[in-house]
């Protein structure tokens, strides 16, 4: 699977709708090229760490942003959070956990594994567009992340 521009944010999503949401929201400002997405746990962590079908991506191309699901096949969020968290390579990348889970375990258990913020989805379809175009623009645009050579 060889990428020919590089991810800027990681869309770790595998409801299609929500999936399909998040775009339109970013193609309102010109970020929905930047995006690309992964349906479950196991294929962000292969994507993260460049291995099986992302073996031949470089894996200190860091995505700038990683929205991700909680509710996840194969590998729950919790786990990917923990293990980008954990990883030398990945851990400055801001993770905000972008999740219909309002449950507060969920929100705790994700503020100890080093969440950079927590949003509940909206289930209004126009608080949902401004939910994640504000969460875009902030973590993509204003937010300054630390220069790693890792």
């Amino acid at each position: 699977m060889t990428r020919k521009k590089p991810v800027e944010i990681l869309l770790v999503e595998d409801n299609p709708s929500d999936e399909e949401l998040t775009i339109r929201a970013f193609k309102k400002n010109n970020l929905e090229k930047k995006v690309y997405c992964v349906r479950d746990g196991e294929e962000a962590l292969d994507f993260l760490f460049a291995r099986n079908n992302y073996s031949d991506r470089e894996i200190r191309e860091k995505p700038k942003l990683i929205l991700l699901d909680l509710k996840l096949p194969k590998v729950d969020g919790l786990e990917v959070l923990r293990q980008i968290k954990n990883n030398r390579i990945t851990k400055t990348i801001p993770v905000v956990v972008l999740t219909s889970s309002r449950e507060e375990r969920d929100i705790v258990r994700s503020y100890e594994l080093g969440v950079n913020s927590y949003i509940s989805k909206p289930v209004d379809f126009d608080k949902f567009v401004k939910a994640v175009t504000d969460v875009g623009l902030y973590w993509f645009i204003m937010n300054e992340v630390p220069y790693s050579k890792n």
